[in-house]
């Protein structure tokens, strides 16, 4: 599933492609077609982000996308070529167009509805009106693991697999401490880490996470090769060593998912 930095640099990249113009929308697939008819041609006043959700809005009507696990964005330059019917959704302005296929959620939902899915999330790293103390208040007073919490879109909106195992290992904290044995300066540390890492991959639209000094260049190794992309300390590399102790990364499951830490480096 795309972590938080992707769905923010979609709302940027739609932003930039068709916000403040007159938009055609429609649903080659048929699923989304009746909403689709009632922005068509409509100007697109902007997009934003809250974590794993995308708004884009018309004039107060939103169409919200949430991805999941098997959503896609194709942005291209116009003219679109002939849609398929896998495509849910379809934009398409004068000099852009961009498909959406396989959503979790394609829906048109109204400014109520949308502060409704705002106040169902936690707080977002990427979103600047957002802070770490609301975040704060429901880990410190959690048993529930620091990994578990890191992945409930409740707690802190926009963080996967990847930010989490990346995050713990960077701030030497086992994953499965639990929140209410973190200290508050850890917590602050970890949010602020969140934050930068997050604009990065909006930047550069990959996930690194590993510091100067432990860069393929740096070490003279050779570079990562995983479909997810990026330099990582511990995310999917199994039985490797650690980049920092050379110790041997582990995973174990948890809630679902699957934890990625180095025990050396990581001790309760």
């Amino acid at each position: 599933m795309p972590e938080g930095h992707t769905i923010h640099r979609l709302a940027q990249d739609h932003a930039e492609r068709f916000a403040a113009r007159p938009v055609a929308v429609s649903s080659p697939q048929g699923r989304f077609a009746e909403s689709a008819a009632l922005v068509d041609g409509r100007t697109l006043e902007g997009a934003e982000a809250h974590g794993k959700h995308l708004f884009l809005d018309f004039g107060g009507d939103w169409i919200h996308v949430h991805l999941g696990l098997f959503g896609k964005y194709a942005l291209g330059p116009a003219p679109a070529p002939p849609a398929t019917d896998t495509v849910r959704m379809r934009l398409a302005g004068d000099a852009h167009y961009a498909d959406l296929r396989g959503p979790t959620a394609c829906a048109l939902i109204t400014e109520a509805e949308k502060q409704a899915i705002h106040q169902r999330l936690g707080p977002d790293p990427l979103r600047p009106a957002d802070d770490a103390d609301r975040a704060w208040h429901r880990i410190s007073r959690s048993r529930t693991t620091v990994a578990a919490l890191l992945m409930d879109q409740k707690v802190v909106a926009g963080i996967g697999n990847v930010y989490r195992a990346e995050v713990l290992f960077r701030h030497g904290i086992d994953p499965y401490r639990a929140g209410k044995d973190l200290a508050r300066s850890e917590w602050d540390a970890m949010w602020a880490d969140l934050a930068g890492l997050m604009r990065e991959g909006v930047r550069n639209n990959r996930i690194d996470t590993v510091r100067p000094e432990h860069t393929p260049e740096a070490m003279g190794r050779p570079p990562r090769v995983d479909d997810h992309g990026g330099e990582v300390y511990v995310y999917r590399r199994v039985g490797q060593p650690c980049l920092v102790c050379g110790g041997e990364i582990r995973t174990a499951g948890l809630a679902a998912r699957n934890l990625f830490w180095c025990p050396a480096c990581q001790q309760r």
